[in-house]
């Protein structure tokens, strides 16, 4: 399909900068399977709309302080680097996007954070073995391991995305606002965004009602804030998480949808996981191991029933997602309604809970 059926206006001031306070009371709109206008309600209301015996199932990755600041010298000269880190591949080496990456060549070393000491918590150095495409490089790092963990949260920043970072620095608050409840499996660069409106209250209401909790992890990516430059879907490539689906959980949602329970995704990286990890029968299977799912209007979906998530950016992958979820021209008449009704849009904005178009 064309990449520019998935454009609409986004005026700036829809663009969330902070989340609601507290976190569940952000708007929640209610976008159904018919063709019927849309309903508006609050995330504290979410239990009002599943049953007792659905299940959702949330993304616990946890963020990393992801955003390195540094420079590289070169004959006396030095230039400052922006690294943002998207991928491990190793105790020593994480695959990033480099900015400007025509300052740097093949080779060449990278000083993060202040002094030149190798100080663990003073700076942080790596040398690029590799460059790719679009700026993106292969960085191994001096320390390996707990003691990379350590210096990366030592001197990096929470990598705000593009378009809140544009119109302010990070700061103290992101620390804790960029992170759900339940984070527990550090790797994340980017915040799994429809789970930042839980909080425990609301958890333990949702348990109260009779709706299961399950927890998968993908480890979102920084390739999920690049823009999508094709002029055809056919010709954009998804940069490859890593996630996992245990056993466990595999047969507790098999056992879900067996009584006629629904999975309800919080989030699109849920989705996207549960969807890698089943088979052409339903089945949910374990997982481990990288997907580069790319879901556009025409995919089968074989795991999800309901999807919860935030508003997104026109002319996304994330766009494309959920017009393929609940219908293309569905949900360019629901977000031109919440454009209209000043919905919150994007990762601090607010949510809509989608169910799955019959077609």
């Amino acid at each position: 399909m064309r990449v520019d059926l998935f454009d609409f206006d986004l005026p700036e001031e829809n663009i969330a900068l902070r989340p609601a306070e507290p976190r569940d009371s952000a708007r929640l709109l209610l976008v159904k399977a018919d063709a019927s206008g849309f309903e508006d309600s609050t995330v504290r209301n979410l239990a009002d709309f599943l049953r007792p015996g659905d299940a959702l199932v949330f993304n616990d990755t946890k963020v990393i302080p992801a955003q390195l600041e540094g420079f590289r010298e070169r004959e006396g000269v030095n230039a400052q680097i922006s690294a943002t880190l998207h991928m491990r591949a190793g105790p020593d080496r994480w695959k990033a996007f480099l900015r400007p990456a025509k300052r740097i060549k093949q080779g060449e070393r990278i000083d993060f954070g202040h002094g030149n000491n190798a100080c663990l918590l003073g700076s942080l150095q790596a040398t690029v073995t590799e460059k790719g495409d679009a700026g993106e490089a292969l960085l191994v790092f001096d320390f390996s391991g707990a003691d990379l963990d350590q210096a990366i949260a030592a001197v990096g920043h929470i990598p705000l995305p593009p378009y809140i970072a544009s119109k302010r620095a990070d700061d103290i608050r992101d620390r804790e606002d960029y992170q759900t409840v339940f984070a527990r499996e550090e790797g994340a660069v980017a915040a799994p965004t429809a789970g930042l409106h839980f909080t425990p209250e609301l958890l333990d209401n949702l348990k109260r009602r009779g709706i299961e909790e399950h927890f998968v992890t993908l480890h979102v990516g920084a390739g999920t804030f690049l823009p999508v430059k094709a002029e055809d879907t056919a010709d954009h490539k998804m940069h490859a998480e890593i996630g996992t689906v245990d056993q466990t959980t595999a047969e507790a949602l098999n056992a879900v949808r067996a009584r006629g329970g629904r999975i309800v995704s919080v989030g699109t990286t849920s989705l996207r996981l549960l969807e890698s990890a089943t088979d052409e029968h339903g089945v949910i299977k374990p997982w481990s191991g990288p997907t580069d799912i790319f879901i556009t209007p025409g995919y089968n979906f074989r795991a999800v029933d309901m999807l919860m998530t935030n508003f997104h950016l026109p002319r996304s992958t994330l766009f494309m997602l959920v017009s393929a979820f609940s219908g293309f021209e569905r949900m360019h008449a629901a977000y031109d309604y919440a454009v209209k009704n000043h919905y919150r849009f994007y990762s601090y904005g607010d949510a809509s809970l989608l169910w799955r178009s019959a077609s």
